[in-house]
């Protein structure tokens, strides 16, 4: 008896789950929707997108210093150099979303003051 009342409950939970994914999959499938995912493709490729956390900005010597130290620090994280006339940016790792620049940022912190998340450059 028990086995049975399992079972219905079981297979009525399936399927009910399952003609919620069917409903989804063709809400997505809208034109609007895929206007609006065209739109922010073409932002992104026009624009950038995603964050870096920028550990140091100043004069040369002690960028390429402070580059030359995260790198050991953290080997597996990308640095990049960034020459604004006439000033010197350390821009390190390449995050999607800002909440996984600002995780990065507090391990970053504890060695280098002033870190700060920033919108990725375009390049």
């Amino acid at each position: 008896m028990k086995n049975t009342l399992f079972l219905r409950i079981f297979l009525f939970c399936l399927f009910t789950s399952i003609g919620t994914l069917k409903a989804q999959n063709t809400t997505n499938k809208s034109e609007k929707v895929e206007n609006i995912l065209e739109k922010k493709r073409n932002y992104n490729k026009s624009n950038g997108f995603g964050y870096n956390i920028q550990i140091y900005y100043g004069n040369e010597t002690t960028a390429k210093s402070k580059n030359a130290k995260f790198k050991i620090l953290y080997p597996r994280v990308n640095t990049k150099l960034v020459y604004n006339n006439p000033e010197w940016k350390v821009q390190v790792g390449n995050y999607k979303t800002k909440l996984e620049a600002d995780r990065a940022n507090l391990l970053f912190k504890k060695e280098f003051s002033g870190t700060i998340v920033i919108p990725m450059e375009k390049q």
